[in-house]
């Protein structure tokens, strides 16, 4: 049984079972209690974008996307993020058999992996897979929809479109959903870094492909511009959910991350 450990446990998000759960647990008590719009939480995505910091800075963002997912009847969700630690041409497909969480492991669907391999001409580059961009969304994966399948695909150098070809593969199937994952601007002033991120918002927001580059940041831009195509070319709305910085928790405006989420509905 080949397992893809998880790599940054105990720095990103808690590795302990109990603290994990509290934080979770902390989310919502939060989400639940303010949030206005309760028909919100009924939302049943086919795909959802998502930060991918550490759970003190963007947790909360990333929290109410993949809490969504569990409306939807999933039994399989493919993960989609950028390498930060190594150059990877194209895109690598996870090759392990199991995805290790501190809630338990999740299983990973290696007839698909095989299946992305031989359709999309993907390949596995065990280096890329040490990635926290995906690694950050298994454990609420497991969280909320504990008995499904996964995939991990990790981008580095690719082109928009060919992973918006694998996307638009993967929502043939109702029972799949896609994971995005990208944060915004990078160590701007509050003021700068707001600005920036509501290129990307509104990019998101009307499926505007093109906004995307007028000055969106985003380090997932890849992956977000090829969901963005797909959304659009199969009649997706697109919801936004919630946007902040990282100085929302540590309070320094200074050098500041921007965070979103956003989901999209048939």
């Amino acid at each position: 049984m080949r397992t893809r450990k998880d790599a940054v446990a105990g720095q990103f998000y808690p590795a302990g079972t109990e603290e994990i759960d509290r934080t979770f647990n902390h989310y919502n008590d939060i989400l639940d209690g303010h949030i206005s719009d309760k028909e919100l939480l009924k939302m049943a995505p086919r795909a959802v974008i998502v930060p991918h910091a550490g759970y003190v800075y963007s947790g909360f963002t990333a929290n109410i996307a993949l809490r969504l997912l569990k409306n939807s009847s999933l039994s399989r969700i493919v993960v989609i993020g950028p390498s930060h630690r190594v150059y990877l041409k194209g895109t690598s497909v996870s090759d392990f058999d199991q995805y290790e969480t501190p809630l338990g492991p999740l299983s990973i669907d290696r007839v698909l992996v095989r299946e992305l391999v031989e359709r999309f001409d993907l390949r596995f580059q065990p280096d890329a897979h040490s990635e926290h961009s995906t690694e950050v969304q298994m454990p609420f994966i497991k969280r909320y929809l504990q008995d499904v399948s996964v995939v991990e695909l990790v981008y580095g150098d690719e082109d928009p479109q060919k992973l918006a070809e694998v996307i638009d593969f993967l929502l043939d199937d109702p029972a799949t959903a896609v994971v995005i994952s990208t944060d915004l601007s990078h160590y701007y002033d509050l003021k700068k870094a707001k600005r920036l991120d509501t290129i990307c918002l509104d990019a998101v927001d009307k499926l505007d492909t093109d906004e995307l580059h007028q000055g969106c940041e985003a380090c997932g831009k890849i992956g977000v511009e090829a969901m963005l195509s797909t959304a659009k070319e199969r009649g997706l709305h697109s919801h936004l959910l919630d946007y902040r910085t990282s100085a929302d928790a540590s309070k320094d405006e200074s050098r500041v991350v921007g965070y979103m989420s956003a989901a999209f509905t048939a």
